[in-house]
């Protein structure tokens, strides 16, 4: 068996110092650490439970099929913030028929972000008869 003691999402994009701002100044993603120098140097933030390492550089786009969930505490909140600072909405929050709430944002070079807020009701947070 596999003992797993960290885990992390590697993004190479395209314009790494346009990236390190999307997360780090408009998302406000917290730093965990960060290597190297000069243009491509990396950074891996914190996403809660895990990490998301944005370092290198990318000739293309990432992949569409490569997607980031974000769980947040106030998607509403969530939503004000980012436009206040500039980021492209994709799709302002919906409660989904599965019972999420979610929004829709993409980073620099078009990767999906949702952003998601769990209702204190949902079977995620919440199973009767247990």
């Amino acid at each position: 068996m596999v003992h797993v003691l960290s885990s992390r999402t590697l993004l190479r994009p395209t314009d790494p110092e346009l990236s390190r701002a999307f997360y780090g100044e408009q998302l406000g993603l917290a730093v965990y650490r960060e290597f190297g120098t000069g243009p491509e140097r990396g950074v891996v933030y914190f996403l809660g439970g895990g990490f998301l390492e944005v370092s290198g550089r990318s000739p293309t786009a990432p992949d569409p099929a490569v997607r980031l969930w974000l769980q947040v505490a106030d998607v509403t909140a969530a939503h004000e913030e980012l436009r206040a600072k500039g980021v492209g909405i994709v799709r302002a929050p919906v409660k989904e028929p599965w019972g999420l709430l979610e929004m829709w944002i993409e980073d620099p070079d078009g990767t999906p972000i949702v952003l998601v807020e769990v209702p204190a009701d949902h079977p995620i947070r919440y199973r009767p008869g247990l």
